[in-house]
């Protein structure tokens, strides 16, 4: 059993953060930033049956072309991806009433649909681009035993030895495959750089001195013998990439790449280059 310390419950039986219910969450789930940008999926479902939040977590939940998907907020940064994935498992996995893993221990899908920025050359303001792996600049899986695949473990090396000042050792997640194919066959696809931060962690000085200020460039050379690089930079993706393979889900990241930090441009036109990755998401599942 599991102590009520460890999974703690509202006084209406919901999981803590969540505030929901097992009943309340499909088995598809599209999680975004923003909790504003949960309505901007959810208007493009034939039906919502579910509007729940607490904080920045807001759920709605409802049918898509006879399918049901939930779109939930992740707010911003792995702190609270920890705090997603470990209750969206629980929401699927653990019997609420008695507070004790279920025996057929069941699988989720999760896709993420981020905003992003290049740190290539070639990746323009503007593009959908998927994460087939995800590096994490963030300490969160320094808490959870987990096994690494073979690739996860080369490339971890890789990175280590590339970024070799650092006084912290990156992790690594990665796409599941059968997501990766659904989803992101025509998009161009590359190792996301998930950071703790938005301004120090990512090479950013308003009125401060980086640690690393030669972040971006360095990140910008980084290359594997096959050839993969790191494509962009966010705040999220490892930890939802290392949390579902740890806990057995499947899940990928889809990045709209709003700025270029290698050409210092924004986009100009950000909303509707959200809505075209929600729309060619939703046209897939």
């Amino acid at each position: 059993m599991i102590a009520d310390t460890e999974l703690i419950l509202n006084a209406d039986g919901s999981i803590y953060h969540l505030n929901l219910k097992p009943e309340d969450l499909a088995h598809t789930i599209i999680l975004v930033g923003d909790p504003e940008r949960v309505p901007i999926v959810s208007k493009y479902f034939d039906t919502i049956e579910v509007r729940k939040g607490k904080r920045e977590f807001i759920t709605h939940t409802g049918m898509l072309r006879g399918k049901r998907l939930s779109v939930l907020s992740t707010g911003i940064g792995t702190d609270n991806i920890d705090i997603v994935l470990n209750e969206i498992d629980a929401l699927i996995n653990v019997d609420f009433t008695t507070k004790v893993l279920r025996e057929d221990l069941r699988s989720v899908d999760i896709i993420r649909i981020g905003t992003s920025g290049s740190i290539q050359g070639n990746i323009p303001v503007g593009t959908l681009l998927a994460s087939e792996f995800a590096v994490g600049f963030d300490t969160l899986m320094q808490f959870y035993v987990k096994s690494y695949t073979a690739a996860e473990q080369k490339l971890a090396e890789a990175v280590n030895r590339h970024f070799s000042n650092l006084s912290f050792s990156p992790y690594i997640g990665s796409a599941n495959p059968a997501l990766l194919k659904q989803f992101a066959m025509e998009l161009p696809k590359g190792i996301t750089m998930t950071a703790p931060g938005f301004y120090g962690p990512q090479g950013r000085s308003v009125r401060t001195h980086n640690m690393y200020p030669d972040l971006i460039q360095k990140a910008n050379s980084f290359i594997t013998k096959e050839g993969l690089y790191i494509t962009n930079l966010e705040m999220e993706t490892a930890g939802i990439y290392a949390l579902s393979n740890m806990f057995g889900h499947r899940a990928l990241s889809i990045n709209a790449i709003l700025a270029s930090r290698l050409h210092e441009e924004f986009c100009a036109n950000p909303a509707e280059v959200i809505d075209s990755a929600i729309q060619y998401v939703l046209n897939r599942i």
